[in-house]
């Protein structure tokens, strides 16, 4: 039976092993009693994934919608209390409630300062190294133990309640990293709550803005990519060149596509990004 290249209508879809083996045998007029070589296999493979992933890198808005998706499934989520109302109107009741979740949270900060490494980051200056994902999931882990079960969806409606007018971004989701925000707010480093991508989109056009005031050209390949840095930096606080082996940068060539795109100015931009856009 001869070999069947996979369809138009597949093309949008990460291909099986079975489809692999197909274009594999097509491509490279493999005998249907006959395997094909993993060379084969490998550029076969590649270019499928390529195909699949096309849109990521053609449909800027569809590529938003898959990273916002990732932001919202690396949330803490509360498997433990049931959400309380904060705010109901004008309740006296309920801004109470919220006055004692934000004061019970800030004195919870103070005296764990020298326990968590995450609030140890908070409490030095200067800042002796980067914060890093690790650090902020161990602290969301310890606020949500019982008996606090706080989480940062609660926290911020508290903040919400008591200063609407300083905080921002409260139709949306929590995602893990807002645990940064609300810190920096907590201890009186940031004077406005604000979502902790906001903060690093913000950061990200300021820093862009000043490289061009300095004459510093980006190639719309590089521009790409720093933006990819940037969006996963706001969900994961940092970026390190391992991350390159991960989604959505591995399906554009990884580490290796990476080092072509920035040459030896790799590391530097990445230390530059961390230290920018990061808290």
């Amino acid at each position: 039976m001869p070999a069947k290249r996979v369809s138009e209508s597949d093309r949008n879809r990460c291909p099986n092993r079975s489809e692999i083996r197909t274009e594999a045998r097509t491509r490279f007029n493999v005998p249907a009693d006959e395997t094909p070589s993993e060379r084969q296999i490998k550029a076969v493979t590649e270019s499928l994934l390529k195909r699949a992933t096309a849109p990521l890198a053609t449909r800027p808005a569809f590529r938003d919608l898959v990273l916002d998706l990732k932001r919202e499934l690396e949330q803490v989520i509360d498997e433990v209390s049931q959400d309380e109302v904060l705010e109901a109107g004008t309740s006296e009741e309920a801004r109470e409630k919220a006055r004692g979740l934000v004061e019970s949270f800030e004195r919870y900060i103070e005296e764990h300062k020298d326990e968590i490494d995450a609030l140890q980051f908070f409490y030095a200056e200067p800042y002796s190294r980067r914060l890093s994902f690790r650090d902020v999931k161990a602290l969301a882990e310890a606020i949500k133990a019982p008996p606090r079960s706080w989480t940062p969806e609660k926290l911020w409606r508290a903040y919400e309640t008591l200063r609407r007018d300083r905080v921002r971004g409260t139709s949306s989701r929590r995602l893990l990293t807002d645990l940064v925000s609300l810190v920096r707010f907590a201890t009186r480093k940031n004077d406005e709550l604000v979502p902790f991508g906001d903060q690093v989109r913000e950061r990200f056009s300021g820093w862009m803005a000043q490289q061009q005031n300095r004459g510093r050209a980006f190639t719309p390949d590089q521009v790409h990519w720093l933006e990819m840095i940037r969006d996963h930096i706001a969900t994961s606080v940092e970026m390190t060149v391992e991350d390159f082996d991960l989604a959505p940068f591995a399906e554009e060539g990884g580490r290796g596509r990476a080092e072509q795109v920035f040459g030896d100015h790799l590391q530097e931009v990445l230390a530059e990004l961390n230290g920018a856009l990061a808290a």
